[in-house]
């Protein structure tokens, strides 16, 4: 997530750079309000696209506006018919969608450009063989891009760079250089675009659940780091852990973290979260957070970042953390600001939209739930970042699973559940149910996008387009 057969069906406009002003031109007048707006107001000026899997500002968010309250099907502003299904959330940047699918026919891994005005497709390349994993297909991890090279990463380790028109660059097969990607479900961790490098994590056990392990001796947990241009790998730190078993494994994806102390590439999984330094993969800190070595403790959502805090959820529904920055070495109990001890998710990654954190419990079954005071049911959680202190809930259902991340935009919160329900909630401490809307094409996974003044839906077997 080899080039294939796909066909552009019409050219799209790739928009230029503008050329600076000439001095004592009108523009340079304006050049200091333009720097203020750009201070002030970072999150609208980057919310007309969802480039990578967490959207413009890596938490979930954008500053969308004028988006509707209903994602009614029946009010579609179109509707593109998917080859197969995939978990993967839809990739945005200007008139382009990126997409990936499986494919029935061929059993394999597609790679779409879809048409962000009218849901035609422009051009469908093959990169890959389906996987086999229970539960989880190849196409779950999300693509990246920066407008001009996108690029796809699979589950079968298949890792290329294509042009905006489809155009190969170039491919990897991560499974041959670095061994069996191993994770019971299915490798499913989205590549980061931060900074110019691309950046990979495979955590894994060291032993394969199937298959020749393709390597000698034990398999290594590692962080990548690629350069975008050529594929070729700047450096890859081997990541080390106490962790056994299922508990070694992680299908979350690496976050930046730039805060006032450092830049710091965040990892989470096989019991604990590091920091490490974006430039070369050495580890700042980590903390460990399963001390009992509970051997099913895999790990779905990733963490998030609120100003200087570091917000993580356990596994399992479990507690979430937040550790303060700036840390060094293995951290203590003293480096967490707070924890907040109800069932939280299993499977959605937190969302941070004005001011508070938001959590879509997964199912009411997790296995957390047991020793949790939480209701049954399934409900959106509002966390106080400060304290870790819940301002609020609102009940989405009584049961079912809930696999996506929750999306922030416009005011509104946007959930969907693995059946194809889509439920809008008014953001806030004490938010409401605005509508729901039912799809019935699941299984649904992949997370609402909001961009360029609509809304995005990947469901089992289609993509579709909403908007006023």
């Amino acid at each position: 997530m080899r080039a294939g057969d796909g066909v552009a069906l019409r050219p799209v406009l790739t928009l230029q750079p503008m050329k600076p002003p000439t001095p004592g031109h009108p523009a340079n007048r304006r050049a200091p309000l333009v720097l203020a707006c750009l201070l002030l107001f970072p999150p609208a000026l980057q919310a007309a696209n969802w480039p990578q899997w967490r959207g413009p500002l890596f938490n979930g968010s954008s500053g969308e506006t004028g988006l509707p309250d209903s994602c009614d099907p029946a009010k579609a502003k179109w509707v593109a018919a998917m080859p197969g299904a995939s978990y993967a959330t839809p990739i945005v940047w200007g008139e382009r969608i990126f997409v990936t699918s499986t494919d029935l026919a061929s059993k394999g891994l597609l790679a779409l450009c879809v048409d962000a005005r009218d849901g035609k497709i422009h051009w469908q390349k093959r990169l890959g063989n389906e996987i086999k994993a229970p539960q989880n297909n190849g196409v779950t991890p999300s693509a990246a891009t920066d407008g001009k090279v996108v690029y796809f990463l699979f589950g079968s380790g298949d890792l290329a760079a294509l042009d905006v028109d489809g155009n190969s660059l170039w491919k990897r097969d991560l499974v041959k250089d670095y061994g069996n990607l191993c994770t019971k479900f299915g490798y499913s961790s989205s590549p980061l675009l931060w900074q110019g490098k691309l950046y990979v994590q495979i955590l894994r056990r060291s032993k394969p659940y199937s298959g020749p392990a393709g390597i000698d001796g034990d398999l290594a947990s590692l962080i990548l780091a690629l350069d975008p241009l050529t594929g070729k790998t700047l450096w890859q730190h081997v990541r080390p852990c106490a962790a056994v078993d299922e508990s070694c494994e992680s299908y979350c994806s690496p976050i930046p973290f730039d805060n006032p102390t450092r830049k710091e590439l965040l990892i989470q999984g096989g019991d604990c979260i590091s920091g490490h330094d974006p430039a070369t993969g050495d580890e700042f800190w980590r903390l460990d957070y399963n001390p009992q070595r509970e051997t099913n403790w895999r790990l779905i959502p990733s963490p998030v970042t609120v100003g200087d805090t570091i917000v993580v959820n356990k596994p399992r529904g479990g507690p979430l953390l937040a550790i303060k920055a700036g840390g060094k070495g293995e951290l203590k109990p003293d480096a967490l600001a707070w924890t907040y001890d109800e069932r939280t998710s299993d499977s959605g990654t937190p969302l941070v939209y004005q001011g508070l954190i938001y959590v879509l419990q997964s199912d009411k079954n997790d296995p957390w739930a047991r020793g949790s005071k939480s209701s049954p049911g399934i409900f959106l959680l509002a966390i106080d970042p400060a304290t870790g202190k819940e301002t609020g809930r609102c009940q989405l259902a009584k049961g079912g699973a809930w696999r996506t991340s929750p999306t922030g935009a416009d005011g509104k919160i946007y959930v969907m559940s693995e059946e194809g329900e889509v439920v809008v909630v008014s953001a806030g401490p004490n938010g409401k149910i605005l509508s729901r809307a039912t799809y019935a094409d699941g299984p649904a996974c992949a997370s609402i996008v909001a961009a360029n003044g609509c809304l995005f839906i990947r469901t089992g077997t289609k993509l579709t387009c909403i908007g006023k």
